[in-house]
């Protein structure tokens, strides 16, 4: 069931071979992506069924997103030196295990430390998926691949509010991880059989063990200390010395970095202007999506009283947009340069989040809701998809293992950090559940979340090149 090695860039995206890369690498960052939105639907019915905490909630989601972010370095470091099939097929089954046990927990406990172990799996297939398309198609034939990994892993991350409101409501929040088990399933079947191995044969074997030990220390004191700010509500000694733990980590990691043969994380990639502006662009605007999606599903149960099903269906135009438009803003950025679907798409996706800053107890559909969702879909797709080319295509072909992890890693910090910090700035308070206080915190949290995306927007406009050949860095 081995599929034969082929040389790198050898493969059609047009083919039927090309058709079932696509669909693994597709179908195994999917899972990823889903388990990481997932969650936020069911949040107020795992409240309740296991006694939680706001805190408490916020590790569901962050504990995930913790380890998948500390860990991405390595995962597509580990592609490049052992083989990106291999890791990847490595991760999809980590992943399948740890959703068992996710689905099994018995406690709140139990449940953030499954997704911790289930966030390790993501970062081990998630950098593969994207460094497995880089590697096998070339030209034209890879930006379309990779415009449609990322309108159908967008599309993914729409579709997750619903079908966990669906799950949530006609079984358990349980089954919103248990279906992961079939899925995976199908992914290492389909790589065994049809995705080829390829690899960096210059990467050094060395790992760089002391630079992933203090990005995950780092990223681990921030994220507690602003999840304990927010229970809290003052920023005491156990608050100010896990923030003052975490920015010293994080110098440390950076002083490392810059002085290890084989670091995770190299310098030198972020000396070539629109590698480091590209993925500073992916910051912002990542953690205006992140944000955005997880209070507007929380939002519009717990204020506009929604229910599970209705507050999941709710984002569905932006997975219809994301699947009729991201693989064409995909191909054509490379015909018209990335700089000016990177500027005007987070500007758009600005917009539909003032227009969703105004959900309240009577809050409609079709009037109040659905106008700043259609806008935010059409601004995120034609931002997605030329980001992620972009954010490629700024580095070495060897060393595209490297940059879909950096690149990943970013988005998947930009993620955590906002659902850390963000219920902070709104004023959530100690719970996700009171009406009361989620409402004028919602409308806060969208006004920062537009910001963040305009913020978004100027970084593109400043860094990104108008074509794509000029995005390619230097022999």
């Amino acid at each position: 069931m081995t599929a034969p090695a082929e040389p790198a860039g050898a493969i059609v995206y047009a083919s039927a071979r090309g058709r079932w890369i696509l669909f693994a690498t597709v179908l195994g960052s999917a899972i990823a992506f889903i388990d990481a939105t997932v969650v936020t639907i069911a949040l107020p019915t795992i409240a309740e069924d296991l006694d939680a905490s706001t805190a408490d909630l916020q590790w569901t989601v962050n504990a995930y997103a913790l380890t998948l972010a500390a860990f991405l370095l390595l995962g597509g470091s580990l592609g490049d030196r052992f083989g990106r099939r291999r890791v990847f097929l490595v991760g999809v089954v980590w992943f399948a295990v740890a959703s068992l046990l996710c689905a099994v927990a018995p406690t709140i406990g139990v449940l953030n430390a499954a997704r911790a172990f289930q966030g390790v799996g993501g970062a081990l297939l998630t950098p593969g998926s994207l460094a497995i398309i880089q590697a096998t198609f070339s030209g034209t034939d890879r930006g379309r691949a990779i415009g449609a990994w990322s309108g159908l892993g967008g599309i993914a991350g729409a579709v997750a509010p619903f079908l966990g409101g669906w799950i949530v409501e006609v079984t358990t929040w349980r089954w919103i991880f248990g279906i992961n088990l079939p899925l995976a399933v199908v992914v290492v079947w389909v790589t065994l059989r049809h995705v080829p191995e390829s690899a960096d044969a210059t990467a050094a074997k060395k790992l760089d063990v002391a630079g992933t030990v203090l990005g995950a220390l780092g990223l681990a004191g921030l994220t507690y200390g602003f999840t304990v700010w927010t229970e809290s509500g003052t920023p005491d000694a156990l608050v100010l010395g896990t923030l003052a733990f975490g920015v010293l980590a994080m110098i440390a990691f950076v002083v490392v970095e810059s002085r290890a043969t084989a670091p995770l994380l190299p310098p030198k990639l972020f000396r070539w202007r629109p590698f480091a502006g590209t993925n500073a662009a992916t910051l912002l605007i990542y953690a205006a999506i992140s944000g955005l999606f997880f209070f507007l599903v929380v939002t519009l149960q717990v204020v506009a009283g929604y229910s599970p099903l209705a507050a999941g269906l709710a984002p569905l135009p932006v997975t219809v947009l994301m699947l009729l438009l991201s693989p064409r803003a995909g191909a054509l950025s490379t015909i018209m340069g990335p700089k000016i679907p990177m500027t005007v798409g987070p500007l758009v996706c600005a917009v539909g989040a003032v227009m969703l800053a105004g959900i309240g107890p009577d809050s409609p559909y079709l009037t109040h809701v659905l106008p700043g969702v259609v806008v935010f879909g059409l601004g995120l797709s034609a931002t997605v998809a030329p980001l992620t080319t972009t954010a490629l295509a700024a580095a070495p072909d060897h060393l595209a293992g490297v940059a879909s992890g950096v690149n990943n890693a970013v988005a998947r910090v930009a993620s955590l950090l906002a659902i850390a910090v963000l219920p902070l700035v709104a004023g959530v308070g100690s719970t996700l559940t009171d009406p009361g206080s989620l409402e004028p915190a919602n409308r806060l949290a969208m006004l920062v979340c537009a910001g963040l995306l305009a913020g978004g927007a100027i970084v593109s406009l400043l860094t990104v090149p108008s074509n794509a050949e000029a995005v390619r860095p230097p022999t």
